[in-house]
C-alpha cells in the first residue's frame, strides 16, 4: 500500500491490541474515551459543517456522513460481541459487510443527529456494563470468523477505543482549511 495512502486510510496508526490482561488503569482510559466519543464526534461534526461532510475525507474514502453512521453502526455491533460473549461461551460473532452498510440507503436519507444520538445513548449502555465488568469477565472471549480470531474483551475495548479516535481522525481531516 502507498505510504500516503496509508497515512490517509489510518491517520493514529494502525490498532495496537494488548496481548495480555490489561491493567485496571489501562481500562479505565479506554472506558473514558468511549465515555468521551459521543459528544467529541458531535463537536467535530459541527465545526465540519453539514458541506464538509458530503466530502470524503480521503480518495476513495467514505463521506463524513458515511463515518459517523459507521460509528453508530459499528459500535451497536460491538455492544451486541460484549453482551454476546458475557453471556455465551466463547460466541462465533456475525461480522458484517461494511462498505455495503455504509452504502445502504438510510445513510444518505438519515440526518447525522440520528446516529449521534444514537451513540450518545449506546455509550451511555456500553459504558456502565463495561465498568461494572469483573477481572474475569474481561477474559471472556467470542470468535470473529472473518478474521479467525478470537478476542478477549479486554482486546475489543482496546479496539474501539482505537476505532472511535481512527475515525474522529478522519472526520478532521475535514476541516476548513484556514
Amino acid at each position: 500500500m502507498d505510504y500516503n495512502l496509508d497515512a490517509l486510510k489510518y491517520p493514529i496508526g494502525r490498532p495496537q491490541l494488548p496481548t495480555g490482561p490489561l491493567a485496571p488503569a489501562e481500562r479505565t482510559a479506554l472506558i473514558q474515551q468511549l465515555a468521551e466519543l459521543p459528544a467529541q464526534l458531535t463537536a467535530m461534526a459541527r465545526q465540519v459543517g453539514g458541506e464538509g461532510l458530503q466530502h470524503p475525507y480521503r480518495p476513495g474514502g467514505w463521506t463524513g456522513r458515511q463515518v459517523i453512521h459507521h460509528v453508530a453502526d459499528s459500535h451497536i455491533n460491538s455492544y451486541v460481541r460484549f453482551r454476546l460473549a458475557l453471556t455465551e461461551d466463547n460466541p462465533t460473532i456475525s461480522p458484517y459487510d461494511e462498505q455495503a452498510w455504509a452504502e445502504l440507503p438510510d445513510v444518505a436519507a438519515t440526518p447525522i443527529t440520528v446516529s449521534l444520538t444514537l451513540l450518545e445513548a449506546l455509550h451511555s449502555r456500553w459504558v456502565t456494563l463495561l465498568y461494572h465488568l469483573t477481572e474475569e469477565q474481561w477474559q471472556r472471549t467470542f470468535y470473529h470468523p472473518g478474521n479467525q480470531r478470537q478476542s478477549t474483551l479486554d482486546q475489543a475495548l482496546a479496539l474501539y477505543a482505537w476505532h472511535g479516535r481512527h475515525h474522529l481522525a478522519h472526520l478532521q481531516m475535514l476541516l476548513p482549511k484556514a
